[in-house]
C-alpha cells in the first residue's frame, strides 16, 4: 500500500475533477431523500456509483486518457478489495454458524441478564474498544461482539443505530490506537515517524474523543432508560432456552477466534475456523435445530451435513415457538424482533455487501485513472497557507478520498505522500500529520455506506450507514478534535534542530 501509485493528469482540471463527485452526491440525494433508497431498486446505491464512474469515464476520455489506462487501475483496485471480500464472505458464513449453534444466542441470553438499557451503550463501547485494542481489528470485533451485541440491543428495545454506532465507536477507538492494527502502522510509514511514539501522540486526540462518545452515551442511557423496552427480558429468554440449548461452554467459540488473531493467525484463517467451529457446537449442542433446519425427524449425516450447509451458505429462518408465536399480547413489532434473533446470515446474506464494494473499487479506480484524486488532493493543499490550514486541509484530503476513492488505506496513503513535505517545511514533526491522517482517514470511512468499511460494517452488523452515522460519535469527533488542537496550537509538535538539519 505504500507503494500505491498516484496517477496525475496534468490535462485535468480541478472542476473536471468534482463532475462525477457532485454528480454521484446528487444522485445519492435524490435516491435517499426523495425515492427512499429504492429509486433503482435494492441495488440503487450499486447502480449510482457505475453511474458516477461512467461519468468519470466520460470526463477522462475528454482528457486523454486511455480505457486501457482506466481499465488497468478499475482492475488494480477490485485486486486490492480481493482480501477484504473473502472476509466478508467468511464473516457471512460465521454469523451462520454462530447464530444456529447457538453462541449469539447465548451472548444475548447472558448478555440480558447482566446489563440494562441504562448501561448498555456505554458498556458496549468499552466492551468493543477493549476487543479492538487486542485484536488491532475493528473488523473482527464487529464480527463477533458486535454482532451479540447488535442482537442484545434490539431485544431490549433500545435502536440498532444507536447500538451499532456504540459498537463501531468502541471499535474504531482500539483499531486505532493498537500497535497491531495495519492503519496504526500505515499512517506512520506514510507520515515518515515511529510508531509508538505516534500512538502516544495520537492519544491526545484519541482519548478525549472516546470520552466525549462514552459520556454522550451514558446520557442517553440515563435518559431513555428502560422505557422504549418492548418486552419482558424473562420472555426472550425463556424463548431462546426453548429453542436453544445454552452453556457457557458455547462462549469457547468467539473466544478461540479472538485467541487466534492474538496470536497474529491471519484473519481469512481466524474467520474460517470460527465458522468451522461454529458447525461442530451445531452438531454438539443444537441437535433440535439441526432437525428444523434439515426438515426431518431422525438425525442422520445427511442431516448434519445440510444443516450445517445451510447455516455457512445461506440465510435460514427458525420458527417461533408456539408459545410465543400464539401470545396474543406480545404484538408484531415485538415477535419480528424475536424473529430477527432467529434468523442466520450466510454468505450468500454478505452479498449485497460485496458487490457494493466491487461498484465502489470500480467508481474508484475510474477517479484515480483520470487523475481525479490527485488532483483534488492538490488543490486541497494549496489552501494550506497557515499550520492551522495545513491540519484543515490534511483533513478535508481524507473526507474527500474516503468518499471518492471508497476506500480508508487511499485515505491514509495518498494524503500522507502529498502533504508530507509541506509539513516538513513547517517545521512540524511528522507525528502531527499521521495523527491527522488518523483522526480523520482511518475514523471517517466507516461514514461513507460506499466505502469499503461503510459496506463492511453496515452489512455485518445489519444497521445501515444512515442509522448509525449519527450515533458513531467517537467517528465524528475525532476529526473536529484534531483542528481544535490545531486551532489552539496544543501539542503541535515541532520538529527538533537536528530534524530539520
Amino acid at each position: 500500500m505504500k507503494d500505491t501509485n498516484i496517477v496525475e493528469n496534468k490535462e485535468l482540471n480541478i472542476w473536471e475533477a468534482l463532475i462525477p463527485v457532485i454528480i454521484l452526491i446528487a444522485l445519492l440525494i435524490y435516491n435517499i431523500f426523495f425515492k427512499d433508497g429504492a429509486w433503482l431498486g435494492d441495488y440503487s446505491n450499486h447502480y449510482i456509483l457505475l453511474m458516477g464512474g461512467v461519468v468519470a469515464a466520460v470526463v477522462g476520455l475528454f482528457n486523454k486518457v486511455s480505457f486501457v489506462t482506466m481499465f488497468k487501475e478499475v482492475w488494480e483496485n477490485i485486486k486490492s478489495v480481493f482480501i477484504p471480500i473473502v472476509i466478508l464472505l467468511l464473516v457471512g458464513a460465521l454469523a451462520g454458524t454462530w447464530m444456529m449453534s447457538g453462541v449469539v444466542p447465548a451472548m444475548v441470553y447472558y448478555g440480558l441478564k447482566i446489563l440494562n438499557p441504562t448501561i448498555f451503550l456505554a458498556a458496549a463501547v468499552v466492551i468493543c474498544a477493549i476487543i479492538s485494542l487486542a485484536t488491532g481489528s475493528s473488523w473482527t470485533t464487529s464480527a463477533t461482539v458486535g454482532i451479540a451485541l447488535i442482537g442484545i440491543a434490539s431485544q431490549m428495545g433500545i435502536s440498532p443505530g444507536m447500538a451499532a454506532g456504540a459498537v463501531i465507536s468502541g471499535a474504531y477507538f482500539g483499531d486505532k490506537m493498537s500497535p497491531l492494527s495495519d492503519t496504526t502502522n500505515l499512517a506512520p510509514a506514510m507520515a515518515g515517524g515511529e510508531l509508538f511514539s505516534h500512538i502516544r501522540y495520537m492519544s491526545l486526540t484519541t482519548v478525549p474523543s472516546i470520552l466525549i462518545a462514552i459520556f454522550v452515551f451514558i446520557i442517553i442511557g440515563l435518559v431513555k432508560g428502560s422505557s422504549d423496552v418492548d418486552t419482558d427480558n424473562t420472555v426472550i429468554n425463556e424463548m431462546l432456552l426453548s429453542k436453544f440449548n445454552i452453556s457457557p461452554m458455547l462462549f469457547l467459540v468467539p473466544l478461540a477466534v479472538i485467541a487466534l488473531v492474538l496470536l497474529k493467525v491471519k484473519p481469512i484463517a481466524a474467520l474460517t475456523v470460527g465458522a468451522l467451529l461454529g458447525g461442530v457446537f451445531m452438531i454438539i449442542f443444537q441437535p433440535n435445530i439441526i432437525k428444523e433446519i434439515a426438515d426431518v425427524k431422525t438425525l442422520n449425516g445427511g442431516a448434519y451435513f445440510q444443516a450445517v450447509w445451510e447455516a455457512l451458505i445461506k440465510s435460514p429462518e427458525l420458527a417461533l415457538p408456539d408459545a410465543v408465536q400464539n401470545n396474543a399480547e406480545l404484538g408484531d413489532k415485538v415477535k419480528g424482533n424475536l424473529k430477527k434473533l432467529l434468523s442466520g446470515k450466510g454468505v450468500t446474506g454478505m452479498l449485497w455487501t460485496v458487490y457494493l464494494v466491487i461498484c465502489a473499487m470500480i467508481f474508484g479506480g475510474l477517479m484515480d485513472a483520470i487523475g481525479a484524486l490527485s488532483r483534488i488532493t492538490k488543490s486541497l493543499l494549496s489552501m494550506a497557507k497557515s499550520v492551522f490550514g495545513l491540519f484543515a486541509s490534511t483533513v478535508a484530503s481524507c473526507l474527500a478520498l474516503n468518499i471518492t476513492a471508497s476506500d480508508q488505506y487511499l485515505a491514509i496513503v495518498i494524503p500522507g505522500k502529498m502533504f508530507k513535505q509541506a509539513y516538513e517545511d513547517k517545521g512540524l514533526a511528522p507525528e502531527n500529520l499521521s495523527r491527522t491522517l488518523e483522526d480523520s482517514g482511518t475514523v471517517t470511512s466507516v461514514l461513507v455506506p460506499w466505502n469499503t468499511c461503510g459496506a463492511y460494517q453496515a452489512g455485518v452488523l445489519g444497521v445501515s450507514v444512515a442509522d448509525y452515522f449519527i450515533y458513531a460519535i467517537f467517528n465524528y469527533v475525532s476529526p473536529f478534535m484534531t483542528l481544535l488542537f490545531a486551532a489552539f496550537h496544543i501539542k503541535i509538535k515541532q520538529l527538533t534542530s537536528k530534524e530539520q538539519a
